[in-house]
């Protein structure tokens, strides 16, 4: 740990802004039979409260690494700022709907005692892929079997409509029962 005095004035004629710092250096490598020390197994962090000891220093830099993360995920994950828009007020809708979006994934996350976050964000992203991929599949054994249908129009007649309905109605109850779907959600899922 070295204390220092920083000038902040950023041109050489500009009147001089010392401050007093506290630079703290910390080898991180996790490497215990590493011989020689690189320069990227070294962290520095300032500090400009000089009372605090290295401890506090990294606590409170711990604590920053939290909301760091929050928003790394915000803009990786919860679409913070993606909206293609210039107006601040669409901008301040973003940051409270991301925000809302995480607090919600963090009820879940209590809710289902699971460890991470991003292990709940990880399942429901599997779950709508699921969806997603159960639907096209339905669209194509429904053409599939429309195609098949028409052909047997001329023998069947209108009873053809009838077999396409209950096995739409089937499909229906499957999807309600195993993937946890209604007919709306449904219905959005093929368009």
């Amino acid at each position: 740990m070295v204390d220092v005095e920083l000038n902040l004035a950023q041109i050489a004629k500009e009147e001089a802004q010392w401050i007093n710092i506290r630079l703290l250096f910390v080898r991180g490598s996790d490497q215990e039979t590493k011989t020689q020390v690189g320069k990227h197994d070294w962290a520095v962090f300032l500090c400009t409260d000089r009372g605090l000891s290295a401890t506090d220093i990294l606590e409170l830099y711990a604590m920053r690494w939290a909301i760091e993360v929050y928003f790394k995920e915000a803009k990786q994950h919860l679409g913070l700022l993606k909206e293609q828009s210039n107006h601040y007020a669409a901008y301040i809708a973003s940051i409270h709907l991301t925000a809302i979006r995480f607090c919600l994934l963090v009820m879940v996350k209590q809710a289902q005692n699971c460890e991470t976050i991003a292990q709940i964000r990880q399942n429901l992203c599997s779950n709508t892929a699921n969806i997603s991929f159960a639907a096209k599949l339905w669209q194509v054994f429904r053409a599939i079997i429309t195609g098949a249908l028409k052909e047997l129009k001329a023998i069947m007649g209108d009873a053809v409509a009838l077999v396409l309905e209950t096995i739409e109605n089937h499909i229906q109850c499957f999807f309600m029962q195993a993937l946890q779907l209604d007919p709306k959600t449904l219905r959005l899922e093929t368009l």
